[in-house]
């Protein structure tokens, strides 16, 4: 697209709606089935931390290993139909699940049929991902970007408020099932949604092979080394991801299920049950992203965010600091666990703005400096790289939680995130971004 400047909206844009409105909608099944299996998966189990990491872990590894695979088709072929095609198969396959989770109702059998869909439906979300984070610049123009971007985090914050709070209602009040059911429907109306977007696409002539699928994988880590501020920012991406996914994905419905659920007494017992004030927990990073992408909408874009991305992650690791130290004061080594929740609440609020103010500026710079016709392929191996080490993360993290406790998970996390944030701070490259 050329460099005119557009002041239009960027929702008068028809294409962006039909993305935007797709998304919300499958996206919010993905919330509602995510928030729900986890804790199901506690149920069944009987609170076995482990296998609710090793469950994660495997579906991370499935999404790692078909994302390379999206990046290739990505550039190949049309996103949209990529995009259709991958979530009305999601959907099918969350139906077809939800039917058999009737048919064989003991808990071993169910636990087979959530880690298979688990697995199968994140190979299904390497092929997409890819795509979806390419399209962007093929459907809006280069300064409306950030806009773009901010709007999308704006509706992630939606979501997560309003979400998490509908998955705590849901999952208390109906059965896991008629849930998983809603999910599958969600992500086919989302396919309708993306058929009809229309942009120009090229396709390629030569016909993809093993051969050439490889050298396009090749290509794309080659020109990624051309561009050494972005492969810093990888590598530490690698490490925070490794630190502060276990918070959300491990500590957090363990607490829930045992530090909560096993209290006499917690703030607003009478009105919350422990499984929604997970979903208060999530609802204020909602709040707090939503107002970040509010203001950054409305913000030109910046040509560096390096230094700004590395400060914010300092500050990250600040707030990840007092959340363990609220903890082992007022839980672990206290009775005080009303207290945690709110200073819990505060810090995902916190943690909330300033990962909006870091994500934004990152995702509208690559899509600005990456070429076109190589966004597919970067945007997977900056995938990969970044989530690469989370399924060893998951299961590290479940080992911890049985072996040492929740103030030994959290300490872990806080000082990893910390050293790898202060390092980025450091690193000279990072400035270049």
């Amino acid at each position: 697209m050329s460099e005119t400047i557009h002041k239009d909206n960027v929702f008068r844009n028809r294409n962006f709606r039909l993305v935007f409105f797709g998304a919300l909608v499958s996206e919010l099944g993905a919330i509602l089935y995510s928030f729900a299996v986890s804790f199901y998966i506690l149920d069944i189990s009987r609170n076995n931390a482990f296998l609710q990491g090793l469950y994660l872990a495997l579906c991370s590894i499935a999404m790692l290993v078909l994302t390379p695979v999206g990046g290739v088709l990505g550039d190949r072929m049309s996103k949209a139909r990529i995009m259709y095609l991958c979530d009305y198969l999601k959907g099918g396959m969350i139906l077809l699940a939800t039917g058999l989770m009737g048919l064989f109702p003991e808990s071993s059998q169910q636990l087979v049929i959530l880690f298979v869909l688990g697995i199968l439906a994140n190979m299904v979300s390497g092929i997409f991902n890819p795509a979806a984070g390419a399209l962007f610049p093929h459907i809006v123009w280069e300064d409306q970007l950030q806009q773009a971007n901010s709007y999308f985090t704006m509706k992630n914050a939606l979501e997560n408020i309003f979400g998490i709070i509908l998955a705590g209602v849901l999952y208390a009040a109906m059965p896991v099932r008629a849930l998983f059911a809603f999910v599958g429907l969600c992500y086919i109306a989302s396919g309708i949604s993306e058929m009809l977007i229309r942009y120009e696409f090229h396709p390629s002539a030569d016909r993809l092979t093993l051969k050439l699928a490889l050298s396009d994988m090749a290509d794309g880590i080659n020109y990624l080394r051309t561009k050494k501020a972005i492969l810093t920012l990888l590598i530490a991406t690698l490490f925070i991801n490794f630190f502060f996914s276990p918070v959300t994905g491990n500590f957090l419905p363990f607490f829930i299920k045992t530090d909560l659920a096993g209290a006499p007494h917690y703030l607003l017992d009478d009105l919350l049950t422990p499984e929604q004030w997970s979903s208060l927990f999530f609802a204020s990073f909602g709040v707090s992203s939503l107002l970040g992408a509010a203001v950054l909408s409305g913000r030109p874009q910046s040509d560096k965010c390096g230094r700004k991305v590395s400060l914010l992650l300092c500050a990250v690791a600040a707030v990840m600091v007092c959340i363990t130290g609220c903890y082992l004061i007022f839980v672990d080594r206290g009775t005080q666990i009303s207290y945690f929740l709110i200073a819990f609440s505060l810090g995902f609020f916190a943690i909330g703005i300033l990962i909006t103010n870091t994500n934004i500026p990152i995702n509208t710079t690559i899509m600005r400096i990456v070429d076109r016709d190589k966004l597919s392929k970067v945007s997977s191996i900056i995938s990969i790289g970044s989530q690469g080490m989370i399924p060893i993360a998951s299961v590290l993290a479940g080992i911890i939680l049985r072996a040492f406790g929740s103030t030994a998970l959290l300490a872990f996390c806080t000082l990893g995130f910390t050293v790898t944030a202060v390092v980025l701070l450091l690193n000279p490259q990072i400035k270049e971004l």
